[in-house]
């Protein structure tokens, strides 16, 4: 006999396999043939530009010195000063995020998806609008702003993503999540370039910047949040969330207008019944695992998402899992790319480059490099597997320390001299980015993603994600301080524990490509999570009619796709028993 599992993974299947012929080729072409899709893909990109801007603009404003002039001891002129306090200048926008990052996905469940992203872009404005009053204010006020302004990234960040996906057809969520990995990528190769350009203003030297050289790249933020915030007033609710929330005539309208076809037209009623499907088995297992927090109210949503992250570490197959996801994130931040991202200017100073101008063109190079080396990852990640590439990768960046920190340990008090030595320092800065582009940047993220059970992935990838930021918090807080404490030693704090972090992929992190959820138990030491959430939405699949449209009325195997699964399983069932 078929289990469960495997009937309804000949569901999806042959679900998937209709869809396909009715809508044609899929990936970025889709894009094109459909301009509301388009549309939501473009404002997929604005909040993956801002996040990435976000994150680069403010290392070369630290270089500054108008912006100096305002910081005292908080970004102090002299190099051998205190820099704990510069530290926190940077650091509190990550413990902004961290905490955007927890509340987040109440948030957006209470009120939605598209209210949510309003909130978030809303809070992100006022943080930036505090810190454009940092002339009169000083640290003060860039502190406050930037952990406000941290708490809208961080919102953005984790919201975003999720409106796109439920919006988008399936057809078109793979290139969706290859614009935002390169928006975000795009996001921090501008604010570069802005910087550079906006240093010039009234001059490079203290005394003649101006403070509009960081006050614009600062505030250019507003312009495209803006934009986001506009637009997303006349963009759907998700029809995922509506759903969800009882509003099933006004998701269909939805999904008929997103799709261009009529509200009765087969493919609308099958992504409809497949949203349905989804939302009564999340509601399901909710009931099951935690019966007392089974009405949708504000506060059960509020104390679901912390209930439910405490059950992962219950089991000793979840806590595997809660392991590789952490410990991946843990290793993906103590790369240092933040360090560099958050500091570059200041490392590429104390790498030979006397002047703020030449760390800066630095800087913008940086920004070319990682754009340019995360397109492949996007494009093959799926061919290799995530093991190589991480492996590889780290052991590239891991590589790439140990030299910096020779060449300053030989040189660090004769650049003047030995400009050739900055330079090849310089370049392996620029060569670390690239393994970085193409390896942990985008892999991390899609590990964190794929190795939970349907009913944990929610709970699990917000668990990654916190763990991202607080060691994004922690990195960003003491980079300065190691650079002037310990010098060369950053490099090599950051090579060794890169080197560990290649050792953890390859000796303790599965291989994850093209493993079913069954397979991934298997692995995790948790058989049969996956093959119990199968047999609650086979369940689900026949009570609201999905299964009967697949099969036709009545339970006829009139589809061909359905057949075919069928036959295939028949006879592997066969081939077992002989």
């Amino acid at each position: 006999m078929v289990a469960g599992g495997d009937t309804g993974a000949a569901v999806y299947n042959a679900a998937l396999k209709r869809r396909q012929a009715m809508m044609g080729a899929s990936g970025p072409m889709a894009l094109v043939k459909n301009f509301k899709v388009f549309r939501i893909a473009l404002f997929a990109c604005i909040g993956g530009i801002l996040y990435g801007y976000n994150q680069g603009m403010f290392s070369g404003v630290l270089a500054m010195p108008s912006f100096q002039s305002h910081m005292g001891e908080y970004d102090p002129f002299d190099d051998s000063a205190d820099q704990t306090k510069k530290g926190w200048l940077t650091a509190i926008l990550e413990l902004g995020a961290w905490v955007g990052t927890l509340l987040s996905g109440f948030i957006a469940e209470a009120i939605s998806r598209k209210y949510s992203v309003l909130v978030a872009v809303t809070v992100f404005v006022l943080g930036v609008v505090i810190q454009a009053t940092a002339q009169s204010g000083g640290h003060n006020v860039i502190l406050a702003g930037r952990f406000v302004t941290g708490m809208g990234v961080g919102s953005l960040a984790t919201i975003v993503p999720i409106y796109n996906s439920e919006v988008a057809p399936p057809e078109v969520r793979g290139a969706l999540v290859a614009l935002q990995q390169l928006a975000i990528t795009f996001g921090i190769l501008v604010s570069f370039w802005i910087d550079y350009g906006t240093n010039y203003i009234g001059g490079t030297a203290l005394g003649a910047q101006q403070d509009a050289a960081w006050l614009v790249p600062i505030c250019l933020q507003l312009f495209p949040a803006i934009i986001l915030f506009v637009g997303m007033i006349f963009m759907p609710f998700s029809p995922r969330w509506l759903v969800h929330h009882g509003r099933e005539s006004e998701a269909r309208k939805i999904l008929a207008s997103l799709r261009g076809l009529p509200a009765d037209h087969e493919l609308v009623e099958l992504e409809f019944l497949e949203i349905k499907a989804q939302s009564q088995f999340e509601k399901r297992t909710v009931a099951e695992h935690f019966p007392k927090l089974r009405e949708q109210t504000a506060w059960n949503i509020f104390k679901l998402q912390f209930v439910a992250i405490k059950s992962l570490f219950q089991t000793k197959a979840m806590l595997k899992r809660v392991m590789v996801a952490c410990v991946t994130m843990f290793f993906q931040q103590w790369t240092g790319i933040n360090a560099v991202l958050y500091y570059a200017p200041s490392i590429f100073k104390q790498l030979g480059m006397s002047s703020t101008t030449t760390s800066l063109l630095a800087t913008g190079v940086v920004g070319i490099v990682m754009f340019v080396f995360t397109v492949p990852a996007v494009l093959y990640i799926d061919r290799i597997g995530r093991k190589p590439v991480l492996t590889v990768g780290a052991i590239g960046m891991a590589t790439c320390h140990i030299i910096i920190a020779v060449i300053v340990a030989k040189n660090a008090d004769q650049w003047s001299s030995q400009p050739a030595a900055g330079w090849a320092a310089v370049v392996m800065v620029w060569l670390f980015v690239i393994h970085f582009g193409y390896s942990w940047g985008p892999c991390s993220w899609i590990i964190v993603a794929e190795i939970w059970p349907l009913s944990s992935r929610a709970y699990g990838t917000s668990l990654g994600a916190s763990s991202n930021w607080m060691n994004n918090f922690i990195v960003g807080q003491v980079t300065p301080i190691m650079l002037s404490e310990i010098g060369y030693g950053t490099y090599v704090l950051f090579g060794l524990l890169t080197f560990m972090g290649a050792g953890f992929i390859w000796f303790f992190v599965p291989e994850t490509k093209r493993l079913t959820l069954e397979e991934m138990d298997v692995i995790f030491g948790s058989e049969g999570t996956a093959q119990a959430d199968f047999e609650r939405m086979e369940e689900i699949n026949r009570e609201i009619g999905l299964t009967a449209m697949l099969q036709g009325l009545g339970g006829n195997t009139s589809n061909p796709d359905v057949f075919e699964e069928k036959e295939k399983k028949i006879a592997q069932e066969g081939s077992h028993e002989v």
